[in-house]
């Protein structure tokens, strides 16, 4: 199959299993955010020297794309989602996230002011803050899907990492 079907010429697109929404439905707002956000950490990763960051960036992107299969499939769907076999997040994938962050923030010196993201020449550290933000907004993209996202454990994860980026960020400032 071709990646060029023109269906969506109209302004519409297919979620998983055949739904079709408009391109700015919320659900294809998220979905931008986060697949924004995965692009966002491949330039990270490119940049990092951190053995760290290099060892956490391609796991956390293969997790982002479980999000958006889940932002991807409607709430009525998800059972049906699931029994194919497709991935899914769960509390042991937002530990792993909460665990790391609490070990990468007990490394790092204490903070006297405020972050200038890119203020130390790292590009990887400037790539991480970006992706941050991006995060931030994926979080809220999410978010405004309410109970239309069929895995409630999506927001959390989110916000957990995006404040694991910031410290990965904070990390790679320091070479």
């Amino acid at each position: 199959m071709s990646i060029t079907t023109k269906r969506g010429d109209t302004g519409t697109t297919d979620l998983l299993y055949g739904k079709r929404v408009p391109k700015t439905h919320p659900r294809m707002e998220a979905l931008g955010a986060v697949d924004e956000l995965t692009s966002a950490l491949g330039l990270a990763r490119l940049q990092a020297h951190e053995a760290i960051t290099l060892s956490i960036l391609p796991r956390v992107q293969r997790e982002l794309i479980a999000v958006m299969g889940l932002v991807a499939v409607s709430a009525e769907d998800y059972a049906r989602y699931l029994k194919d076999g497709f991935a899914n997040l769960g509390e042991s994938q937002l530990e792993q996230l909460t665990n790391e962050a609490a070990d990468l923030e007990q490394s790092l010196p204490p903070l006297t002011d405020w972050v200038l993201p890119g203020s130390n020449g790292s590009p990887a550290g400037a790539h991480l803050e970006m992706a941050r933000a991006i995060c931030r907004r994926s979080e809220r993209a999410v978010l405004s899907l309410g109970d239309a996202c069929p895995n409630p454990i999506l927001p959390a994860y989110l916000n957990r990492l995006s404040d694991l980026l910031w410290l990965l960020a904070r990390k790679e400032e320091m070479i």
